[in-house]
């Protein structure tokens, strides 16, 4: 599946996005986070399973930022 979220925070080894289709938040985990800044948007891949936790959690297989 895939997400296309605004970044809102980062944090070592995660990042706290809004998922652009349900406005909900979801924390994403990845190694990859060094490169984000909040107001990023990104583009995830994941498997499709997310957690019922709030917020809910997901683990990116690939993460990349879009470009304005």
């Amino acid at each position: 599946m895939t997400m296309c979220a605004t970044v809102l925070c980062v944090q070592s080894g995660s990042l706290l996005v809004c998922d652009h289709c349900t406005r909900q938040q979801v924390v994403v985990h990845t190694a990859g986070t060094s490169c984000f800044r909040a107001g990023d948007r990104a583009c995830i891949r994941y498997n499709g399973t997310m957690t019922n936790s709030i917020p809910p959690q997901i683990s990116a297989q690939h993460i990349c930022r879009i470009c304005h």
